[in-house]
């Protein structure tokens, strides 16, 4: 059992805090976006509710996998259960298009319509968005302070899917003010098909980002050139091959074959790989390293 001082175990503490409030916040305003929706009929507030309720789905995920990727290996999961968030991200993809399209194709009819839709109640519509807004503006304020303490990539990612999150609320309220001020319902399903193109791009991105992961997909290669770097230099390793890593979730696994004087002691040897295993470590935390010692041939 990890004790209260334990800085890991506060980490986690700090990273649960940050996904519980992601879906509080989530939760409320999908809720008030609903009642929403059902005073104005504005399909830019839908689109923005379809985007909350994404955000729910998504933050559920996370809160669910900052507790589920503590969880140490096991005899099943020798590498870890990292896996399980791409998983949900491809579900979650998935998820936004379908979203995407069935906004996207109810703005597209209502711009062909010969007399679109006026909206009502925007006076309410506003408050809500600016509520809205308010409290988007609070969550990623608190996700950023916990992301900075915590390393954590995962409420890193859901505040920067926060952060873009703001957009389509943004165009909600664009299209009521105009339609109050001018009556002009139409800026609504541009508003509309706009924030559906920009749901479409973030899913085909998140989609793409976990099967990438699920096919095992090289890390970024500013890693494998940062950690090349830190083996060239290490002292006592002669040279290095066969540097492997694959993406699994949060998470990029290392496999690393260094060169060693072969006359030197195995006390020594292991000191070598295990020192370089430390550095890796202290330069990219949410790594797994496995170093394999080899014997240098001039």
């Amino acid at each position: 059992m990890k004790s209260s001082n334990d800085p890991g175990a506060a980490r986690t503490r700090l990273s649960i805090s940050a996904g519980v409030a992601s879906v509080l916040v989530a939760g409320f305003l999908v809720a008030l976006k609903l009642w929403a929706l059902a005073e104005t009929g504005a399909l830019s507030i839908a689109a923005s509710l379809a985007d909350s309720a994404l955000d729910l789905v998504m933050s559920l995920g996370a809160a669910v996998a900052i507790v589920y990727a503590a969880r140490p290996a096991d005899d099943d999961h020798a590498f870890g259960h990292t896996s399980a968030e791409d998983l949900a991200a491809l579900a979650q993809s998935a998820f936004i298009l379908t979203s995407a399209g069935l906004i996207g194709w109810t703005a597209i009819r209502r711009l062909a319509a010969d007399t679109p839709p006026r909206l009502a109640s925007e006076g309410a519509g506003l408050a809500v968005m600016v509520i809205s807004i308010v409290l988007t503006l609070g969550l990623v304020w608190w996700q950023g302070r916990v992301a900075k303490r915590t390393g954590s990539k995962v409420v890193a990612a859901d505040r920067l899917h926060y952060l873009g999150d703001l957009l389509p609320s943004l165009g909600a309220i664009l299209a009521l003010l105009v339609s109050s001020a001018f009556g002009i319902g139409s800026i609504d399903a541009v508003v509309a098909l706009l924030a559906a193109a920009v749901m479409a791009v973030g899913a085909l991105r998140i989609g793409k980002d976990a099967w990438d992961a699920l096919m095992d997909r090289a890390a970024d290669p500013a890693i494998l050139d940062g950690i090349a770097e830190i083996a060239r230099a290490w002292p006592g390793v002669r040279g290095f091959h066969d540097l492997k890593t694959r993406r699994a979730g949060s998470r990029v696994f290392v496999n690393l074959h260094i060169e060693l004087d072969g006359d030197q002691s195995l006390r020594e040897a292991h000191a070598i790989g295990a020192s370089l295993r430390r550095a890796i470590l202290a330069a990219y935390p949410h790594a797994d390293v496995i170093i394999h010692k080899d014997v240098h041939s001039d």
